[in-house]
């Protein structure tokens, strides 16, 4: 990880926080799955779209490995709620699919500046709520149905169980990688790893100034350690050591079982945000990709 980051650091790009969000995503995409492995070939990759709860049509990306009525894992990409896209992500979910021997549909949720706090949460949620209710249209089973995400994928994965668990919706599993959940970025970890470890606490800052107003951050819509978590589905949690967001991943997953929710906790050491997108050069990524692949299989099949 540290030669890697060294040699990260000797490409001349600007930070993200120095460009616009439309810059800022044409960088992200063209370099996004630099360090993935190749995209696996699959018997299914379709793309579609999900109506979003104004009626916007949202686009999606399904994933599979056979053309059986599988289960299915929403995937919802990382990227601060301003970057990322199906593209971008495309490498991980295929992973995913192929490992875990399930589906998975991606979701272009809507992006800020342009669209602020909580569209996104919307749009995961209304994702949700429509694979539920029409997963039998694609081929695939909505009784068992999963939710997941990186960084603010992991966040907004985080709060679709919740908003599950209130309205009656069983899901299998919840999937968050390397997830943001508190609601400003204090934490001890945030200043440890502030500088140099691929998401730095200016990018944060970007992040979250492009996305939401700042007496808006305790909602737990964005920050799921202030929600009662009781009754949300069982959790895989899966942490990177040298990661700003660690502490407050490893303070929802102790949240979680503190409530009766079955956790299962990963924490790679001396790893960096964003690793389990740097399969091609970190072997611990596909590690965790199969961690999160047993999970999916497990929970599925209990």
């Amino acid at each position: 990880m540290a030669g890697l980051l060294a040699r990260m650091a000797r490409v001349k790009t600007p930070p993200l926080h120095a460009m616009t969000p439309a810059e800022a995503r044409a960088a992200y995409t063209l370099r996004a799955e630099v360090l993935d492995p190749p995209r696996a070939p699959l018997a299914r990759v379709e793309d579609f779209t999900i109506p979003a709860a104004d009626g916007t049509p949202l686009p999606a990306r399904l994933y599979a490995p056979s053309h059986e009525r599988l289960p299915l894992l929403l995937y919802l990409h990382g990227g601060g709620f301003v970057i990322g896209n199906l593209g971008t992500h495309d490498s991980l979910c295929r992973q995913l699919a192929l490992r875990s021997g399930g589906a998975v549909v991606a979701l272009d949720y809507r992006l800020a500046p342009e669209h602020r706090f909580p569209t996104a949460v919307d749009d995961a949620w209304a994702a949700m709520h429509w694979l539920a209710a029409q997963a039998h249209m694609l081929g695939l089973d909505a009784s068992r149905l999963a939710v997941g995400g990186d960084s603010a994928g992991g966040t907004l994965a985080a709060v679709c169980a919740l908003h599950a668990r209130d309205r009656g919706l069983a899901l299998a599993l919840q999937l968050l990688i390397t997830p943001g959940t508190t609601a400003h970025a204090d934490t001890a970890s945030h200043k440890l790893f502030a500088n140099g470890f691929v998401l730095d606490a200016a990018a944060i800052a970007w992040f979250f100034d492009h996305y939401i107003e700042h007496h808006h951050r305790r909602d737990w819509r964005f920050a799921p350690l202030e929600a009662d978590v009781d009754g949300v589905a069982p959790a895989c949690v899966i942490l990177a050591e040298c990661d700003p967001l660690v502490d407050e991943g490893v303070a929802y997953a102790d949240q979680l079982r503190a409530a009766g929710v079955p956790v299962e906790l990963e924490l790679y050491r001396g790893l960096t945000h964003d690793f389990i997108k740097m399969g091609r050069a970190i072997p611990e990524a596909k590690l965790a990709q199969q961690v999160a692949a047993e999970a999916l299989r497990q929970a599925w099949e209990s």
